[in-house]
């Protein structure tokens, strides 16, 4: 049986491993533990295809450590508990082996805890990979044990190097200069990738131009899961487009997440939130304009209802912004939880029963439509409670109109309304509710 061609050409060493830098840059986590001799258990985090099974090994190789790997999408604790005691009955394995875990996150969080006791006791070093933040992926009791080292995707550079190793190596690729070029870029900074597709095409013998080699290769699925933090993260990066008012960046997200299968009406939902937390009263056609399009998606379907989406997205982001209704509610549910034994004033309390009405239930309360200038200027903060300003509109689109009349109704209430603008100091006796 021929092996893979990613195992073929896998580095043996340091010096073979091409990107990552950064990361084996002398004085680094990992040249600092082999220079120790003390091997430490991490976890390698990265995209696929950007060398995490390729470093463990070359890291177990320096401590001439027997390797076992094991994949968490089909191991479970029993498998764990067998290699422990397999370690502990062969001698060969001289009580201490490292354990590389691929795809990590896979296992749940009482799996993840039956490491725990084995790397305590250094009968394991384990080495993890995964391509989800860890952060949310592993619980705090492993992490507390394992460095965790950041992979990033590699580089065209490193993908050419790579590509030049095969043909040294192995043969050349009946490729142009142009082909070769957007074979490299098309794996999008994924070695494996681009190894299986030099694979796809051994065994040919015409050479293939630019236009025959983009027909011949499969497209790279987007790096995307609706579970993970990539999910997370791009609809983190659109909202932050939209709220600095960038809609070019945020139509090149709303782009990435829909050909990566994101559901449309999830993004939708989104621009509602975005419409009232960065946007709010600044202009009120956003909320309304974001909801639309939410309908829209709906009546329509895909591909037709995905531009109303998008005119919703442009419109949010070139709207003039405030978080001043976001602050406002924060601010005053913040206030609610503090102060909830407090009753409401007596004055604004409905009266429907004489009990009620002795126990002052509606009285003094002035109807503001029966005033000169259609506000009373009455308090409705608990007695007990101070006035307190949450809500202050920003200086730009419809807050401005907002601000004039804020200050035009609190002049009210810093101001005792005069009696002779009181019309009437009771409800008129049709009014049961306020």
């Amino acid at each position: 049986m021929s092996l893979p061609l990613a195992e073929q050409l896998r580095p043996r060493s340091f010096e073979e491993f091409v990107g990552q830098e950064t990361l084996l840059a002398s004085g680094g986590f990992l040249k600092e533990s082999i220079a120790r001799k003390k091997p430490l258990s991490f976890l390698l985090y990265g995209p696929p295809g950007c060398g995490k099974t390729t470093l463990a090994k070359i890291y177990s190789a320096c401590f001439s450590l027997p390797f076992i790997q094991i994949s968490a999408v089909f191991s479970g604790i029993a498998e764990i508990k067998k290699i422990v005691q397999d370690a502990r009955e062969n001698p060969l394995f001289q009580r201490q082996i490292l354990l590389f875990v691929d795809e990590i996150h896979r296992f749940n969080k009482a799996q993840q805890d039956a490491f725990l006791p084995y790397i305590e006791n250094g009968t394991i070093v384990l080495i993890g990979a995964t391509t989800e933040n860890p952060s949310f992926s592993l619980n705090n009791a492993l992490l507390s044990r394992m460095r965790v080292l950041t992979l990033s995707p590699l580089e065209p550079i490193d993908l050419q190097k790579i590509l030049s190793r095969y043909e040294e190596k192995l043969s050349p690729l009946p490729l142009t200069e142009e082909a070769k070029n957007f074979l490299i870029e098309s794996a999008h900074g994924d070695a494996r990738y681009l190894l299986n597709m030099i694979e796809n095409m051994e065994g040919k013998k015409e050479l293939l131009d630019l236009e025959q080699i983009k027909n011949l290769i499969q497209k790279k699925a987007p790096l995307y899961d609706k579970q993970d933090d990539h999910h997370y993260n791009l609809i983190s990066v659109l909202h932050k487009a939209v709220r600095g008012s960038d809609p070019n960046a945020a139509l090149y997200w709303l782009a990435r997440m829909l050909d990566a299968g994101e559901d449309p009406l999830f993004i939708a939902r989104r621009l509602i939130r975005m419409a009232s937390e960065d946007i709010g009263l600044a202009d009120p056609q956003a909320l309304h304009i974001a909801h639309l399009a939410w309908q829209t998606y709906h009546l329509l379907g895909h591909p037709e209802g995905e531009l109303a989406i998008a005119e919703a997205l442009l419109y949010l982001a070139l709207a003039p912004k405030s978080n001043a209704l976001y602050v406002a509610m924060n601010s005053a549910m913040e206030c609610a939880q503090k102060n909830s034994h407090l009753p409401p004033p007596a004055f604004a309390l409905n009266a429907p029963t004489s009990l009620m009405k002795k126990m002052g239930y509606g009285k003094g309360y002035l109807y503001d439509h029966d005033t000169k200038d259609g506000c009373a200027g009455q308090n409705y903060f608990p007695e007990q409670l101070k006035r307190t300003s949450f809500y202050h509109p920003a200086e730009r689109g419809f807050e401005r109109e907002l601000n004039k009349r804020l200050r035009y109704f609190d002049s009210f209430r810093n101001t005792p309304a005069p009696s002779e603008q009181v019309l009437s100091a009771s409800l008129p006796s049709s009014e049961t509710e306020t």
